[in-house]
């Protein structure tokens, strides 16, 4: 009886620890991929690190409060990657437009194009309670 009931908790146990090895194998190993150099030597990282850099003198403390409101439905524990990655889009956003400032425009379009399609329904609601019409980001939400 004892016997059974060991057992069955050691292969329990067993498929835990499996499930959650191969859990942050997925997510280290995307990682890796994503620091791999593309055919210009650099990694998508890189390029996100780069458009951060260049940009940083363009953000003023309201737009990274801006930017910090936006990436609250996100768990804390993925939080800080979720902003690097939508701050990157949205310095390569600024490069390309020769910005000489950050402004909303630039940050929702930004936000838009960096997050997948299933966190655009919070952008939503969170454009609505800021009052700001959503009419002309339509066409990235598409994308």
């Amino acid at each position: 009886m004892l016997g059974d009931i060991f057992m069955w908790f050691i292969a329990l146990w067993s498929l835990f620890i499996f499930i959650f090895v191969s859990i942050g194998g997925y997510f280290m190993f995307r990682k890796f991929l994503k620091k791999m150099p593309k055919e210009d030597g650099k990694s998508i990282l890189d390029w996100q690190d780069y458009y951060i850099h260049e940009t940083l003198h363009l953000w003023t403390d309201e737009q990274k409060k801006f930017l910090n409101e936006l990436v609250e439905p996100v768990p804390e524990l993925f939080r800080d990657v979720a902003k690097g990655k939508i701050a990157g889009k949205i310095g390569q956003l600024a490069m390309e437009e020769d910005a000489d400032e950050m402004h909303e425009e630039l940050i929702i379009k930004g936000y838009i194009l960096a997050t997948p399609k299933r966190d655009h329904k919070f952008l939503r609601k969170k454009l609505k309670e800021k009052d700001i019409d959503a009419t002309p980001y339509e066409p990235y939400f598409h994308q």
